[in-house]
């Protein structure tokens, strides 16, 4: 299964943090999973790092980079085929890089890891843990 994670749940796993869902935990130890993060995600972070620091982020998005890499995560462009997707995603979430998100995993296909419940509106392609 191919699975996109969002910014939040990459972050935390590669922390091992105990934010980190357990059921996002039981995804990640899948076997058969391949798991991708975003640029858009990347992006995110270097924007919030840049201007709230580790409050807001904690680590930067070089750092994030290697820690993804490091893990196994395979990092996905942002493509022109992703932002014309964009149009047509439905208005369910304002937060522009949730939205890119979902507009990735449509494309793709991959089902979006997520813990953000508002996200769940945009459908099975869309786990919620």
């Amino acid at each position: 299964m191919n699975l996109l994670l969002d910014t939040h749940i990459a972050i935390w796993a590669v922390e091992d943090n105990p934010r980190l869902p357990q059921a996002a935990r039981a995804l990640l130890c899948e076997p058969a999973g391949s798991f991708f993060v975003s640029v858009a995600s990347l992006w995110e972070i270097a924007i919030k790092h840049a201007k709230h620091g580790a409050k807001a982020m904690p680590m930067s998005a070089k750092d994030a980079l290697g820690f993804f890499q490091a893990s196994g995560f395979s990092i996905v462009p942002v493509s022109p085929q992703h932002v014309l997707t964009l149009e047509s995603v439905p208005r369910h979430h304002d937060d522009p890089f949730d939205r890119l998100l979902v507009a990735t995993a449509l494309t793709e296909p991959y089902r979006l890891v997520t813990s953000d419940a508002r996200l769940g509106a945009y459908g099975s392609m869309v786990s919620v843990v």
